[in-house]
């Protein structure tokens, strides 16, 4: 099945032609679908493929002085782009394996190839952040609290203070206190511990969010967009509580609510 259709007298089709553009335009479908509402890196993966399908023209063409300058531009400017937009490409493909559960997945299988188990959060703790938010939300306390999960938060640890402290409510409130020196960013809290506060976190691109939502919402989405963290936000004007993962945002109606979202992770860890 060597030629199963000819185009034009100078396009054959095997299979295996079949296949290959199958799997291409599935890889650019969950490309756009993963970087939807990211002018920015959409516009990158656009140009890439135009220039990739200029390629295939010409050199079905056999025009070879711009099949020649085709394959250079590809050469240099796939390069060009890798250097220009780093940020970007990193932030695609954080986003492609977050969405994707790849990482997930292969966070679990090193994990458990090495012997290391995830540092979750326990109930104690657990309870002491929810007592804190529930005070913070009644004061109208603004705040933002990262829980750490699989995906490493080093480059936004680094941005604030570093700390190493238990969860405690009360610290918790003093922190996120507006005239304290550390309530303007986020804390960051792995398993039973508080590492960083004051920390800057990347700001979502979507332009499709209410406009009563803040600067802390907007980051927290960010994040949630490029890990596997939850991010809980209270917000200043209101004191309404929002629970973000994935990049999704719910509105918490009650202390009990965000307990339960919460608490899966800690019962997975008091069963085994």
């Amino acid at each position: 099945m060597m030629n199963v259709l000819g185009i034009f007298g100078f396009l054959s089709f095997g299979w295996q032609d079949i296949l290959d553009i199958a799997m291409v335009a599935l890889i650019i479908f969950f490309l756009i679908r993963s970087i939807k509402g990211d002018s920015t890196v959409l516009n990158i993966v656009l140009v890439l493929g135009v220039l990739l399908v200029l390629q295939v023209i010409v050199s079905a063409l056999g025009m070879r002085m711009m099949t020649v300058l085709m394959n250079t531009l590809l050469d240099v400017g796939v390069l060009a782009i890798i250097i220009l937009f780093q940020p970007e490409i990193r932030h695609l493909l954080n986003r492609f394996a977050v969405k994707s559960g790849l990482a997930r997945r292969t966070g679990e299988l090193f994990n458990r190839i090495l012997g290391i188990k995830e540092d979750k959060m326990g109930s104690r703790a657990t309870e002491e952040l929810v007592e804190a938010v529930r005070a913070m939300s009644a004061e109208k306390t603004g705040a933002l609290i990262v829980l750490q999960h699989k995906s490493t938060l080093d480059e936004y640890e680094s941005t604030g203070d570093a700390f190493d402290a238990e969860i405690n409510r009360r610290l918790i409130m003093n922190i996120f206190f507006k005239n304290s020196p550390l309530h303007d960013g986020a804390m960051i809290i792995s398993g039973n511990r508080i590492v960083a506060a004051r920390c800057q976190l990347p700001m979502t691109n979507r332009t499709d969010l209410p406009a009563h939502y803040g600067m802390r919402h907007r980051a927290a989405i960010g994040l949630s967009e490029d890990t596997d963290a939850e991010i809980i936000v209270v917000s200043e004007e209101t004191g309404r509580v929002s629970y973000v993962r994935s990049g999704e945002i719910a509105s918490v109606a009650d202390m009990k609510q965000l307990r339960s979202l919460l608490e899966p992770e800690n019962e997975e860890e008091e069963s085994r």
